[in-house]
């Protein structure tokens, strides 16, 4: 069953983890001394969770059909390696909020863009004043939480 109050609380707990993704990778990256070394655990372990959900239910055999798909499709995999990447470098050095605040306000303003434009195949969502009045009270907002 799909309800906008279970993709609401998925995407909460996806949230949730994004900090904790940012505090743990960049903890064992100082611990082993090597943060992009960190990365490739922490993609190597993320491979192996998306291969047991991907089998458990049933669409491993449909990655294959990936070879045909467009090829700029394929930049999400650099972009959440950069991510990756960046936050394990910067967190320890820029901390961990102030890290994430910037993240989140990136990720407002090109959600912003993307829904605006209906980029990437994205449900178009045009910019109105009131959203954009609601998008910088939430940048503010997560603003106010480093600020103090």
């Amino acid at each position: 069953m799909h309800s906008t109050a279970a993709y609401a609380l998925t995407m909460l707990v996806a949230g949730i983890g994004i900090p904790m993704l940012a505090a743990l990778n960049a903890a064992l990256g100082q611990r082993i001394g090597a943060p992009f070394a960190a990365s490739v655990i922490l993609f190597t372990v993320a491979f192996f969770c998306a291969v047991v959900v991907a089998s458990l239910t049933g669409q491993l055999p449909r990655v294959t059909a990936a070879a045909s798909a467009p090829k700029h499709l394929f930049l999400a995999g650099a972009l959440v390696a950069f991510y990756v990447l960046s936050i394990t470098w910067v967190a320890p050095r820029f901390g961990v909020g102030n890290a994430v605040f910037f993240v989140l306000l990136g990720q407002l303003i090109s959600a912003a863009a993307i829904d605006h434009f209906g980029l990437f195949g994205a449900q178009m969502s045009p910019l109105s004043l009131s959203r954009a009045g609601g998008i910088a009270m939430m940048a503010a907002g997560v603003w106010l939480t480093q600020a103090g």
